[in-house]
């Protein structure tokens, strides 16, 4: 099984990366997320799950651990496939799923596509006692302040920590910062927001 691959990313599709490690180039489904936080050239560590049917093998990667595990708790769900998973974890990251499933938000999890409102019911009911509201609650407060941590200097963390106060999920708040970052490195905490809020609006 491959846990996870660390490699130069040569290719950004809406649905996958092409990962070039050790001269080999791996394509890995991923979620439009995750097409959107990294860039090509990067060096990333995109966490995997390896799918095998008897018609494709297949690998799906995620930016961090808990988006993984997500992603496998889904396939336990009857009726949920890798596609299916992966379109759910497209439109929310673990944290809006978690509390998405906690607060019965069927419409939420059927925003994914190809996901109607009774799979998305099917959801709630098989994995909400596999999840708890402490839990959920804990995470989110460590990817948020992870998030801020990995933003550039103490203006990039400040930046995502307005944004997500603002109520945009850490990970859009992070991507954001980071591209506002990017594109000025010198900028200060309040052109960071403006420029990350600006790409958000």
């Amino acid at each position: 099984m491959i846990a996870y691959i660390t490699g130069i990313i040569e290719e950004v599709r809406p649905d996958s990366l092409i990962i070039d490690h050790g001269g080999m180039g791996y394509r890995v489904f991923v979620p439009a997320s995750v097409a959107d936080a990294v860039r090509k050239g990067s060096e990333e560590r995109i966490y995997t799950y390896f799918a095998v049917r008897e018609d494709a093998m297949q690998l799906y990667g995620f930016l961090t651990q808990d988006d993984l595990d997500l992603f496998r708790l889904l396939l336990g769900v009857s009726g949920i496939g890798p596609k299916g998973a992966l379109g759910i974890l497209s439109v929310m990251n673990a944290d809006d799923l978690r509390f998405a499933v906690l607060s019965d938000d069927a419409a939420g999890i059927a925003r994914a596509p190809g996901i109607g409102k009774k799979t998305a019911q099917k959801v709630i009911l098989e994995l909400r006692d596999k999840l708890s509201l402490e839990d959920a609650f804990e995470k989110k407060a460590q990817h948020t302040e992870a998030a801020a941590q990995e933003a550039a200097g103490d203006a990039g963390r400040e930046a995502v920590l307005a944004l997500t106060a603002l109520g945009y999920t850490n990970s859009e708040a992070y991507r954001a910062v980071r591209n506002a970052v990017q594109s000025d490195p010198d900028a200060g905490t309040e052109a960071l927001i403006k420029a990350a809020l600006k790409a958000l609006i």
